[in-house]
């Protein structure tokens, strides 16, 4: 099996930055200084520093580990320094497919992000936003009145798409959810499962009376006037797991607290 060397990225939290120090005490032995030479990549800190370090270096294709040094910590392992490039090269896999966003905004320019989590459309006033939903070209919801509307991936399910009341989908399904954020007309429509593959456009109705952004993860838009968010496929995206820390488990078990 060939030799682990690991990079690690900490949170600026003094609680990562304490772990960094730690592991550097440790393992130097098996740390690579330059990112991409190395065989993974260690994250400290919670799910939002996760996020953004998946941003930063998704490009890399070199599979990331998260060790919690934050609050909720998802998408994050135990932090246990006992063992650590043992613990690297037993860990599973899962790997995660972004959303592509492309908008365009009221100044007629266009601007692209990736999602891992979810594309939320907010209002940006007291308005309430007028939406249109339209699915691979079918128009399926004229107008939608709402505070807003977002497309999760499986992986961000149990996120934003979970507080909104949107279903929780099993790792690795080919499903988006689409999700509504406090509709108001049509009242009962609660969203709907999308194939992974379809392509969604949603169009600002009123767009000057009811400005509405778009927020791709960490990435937000202002004053959007149309909005495309497809799955991107090519673009791979690897996060390691403890055996007793599986994700899949995770998710499936969110569906069962009360």
């Amino acid at each position: 099996m060939s030799e682990t060397r690991f990079s690690v990225i900490a949170a600026p939290m003094a609680e990562a930055q304490l772990a960094l120090q730690e592991i550097k005490s440790l393992y130097q032995q098996y740390i690579e200084p330059k990112i991409e030479k190395s065989t993974h990549i260690v994250v400290l800190g919670g799910d939002g520093f996760m996020l953004e370090t998946l941003h930063n270096y998704m490009s890399l294709n070199i599979p990331f580990f998260g060790m919690n040094c934050g609050t909720v910590g998802f998408l994050m392992n135990k932090y246990e320094l006992r063992s650590l490039p043992k613990r690297l090269k037993q860990a599973t896999g899962v790997m995660l497919h972004p959303l592509a966003m492309t908008t365009v905004d009221q100044d007629g320019k266009k601007h692209q992000a990736l999602a891992i989590n979810e594309v939320s459309l907010l209002r940006q006033t007291r308005q309430v936003a007028k939406i249109s939903v339209i699915i691979d070209g079918v128009t399926r919801l004229p107008e939608l009145s709402c505070d807003g509307i977002l497309l999760s991936t499986p992986a961000g399910s149990t996120a934003y798409n979970l507080s909104a009341h949107g279903p929780i989908l099993p790792l690795g399904s080919p499903v988006l959810a689409l999700t509504p954020i406090s509709a108001f007309r049509p009242r009962r429509w609660r969203g709907a499962i999308l194939k992974h593959n379809a392509v969604v456009e949603l169009k600002i109705l009123e767009h000057t009376k009811r400005p509405v952004s778009a927020v791709a993860d960490s990435v937000e838009v202002r004053n959007v006037l149309e909005v495309q968010i497809y799955e991107d496929r090519q673009l791979h995206i690897k996060i390691l797991f403890d055996a007793d820390r599986s994700l899949e488990e995770r998710i499936l078990n969110e569906q069962f607290l009360y």
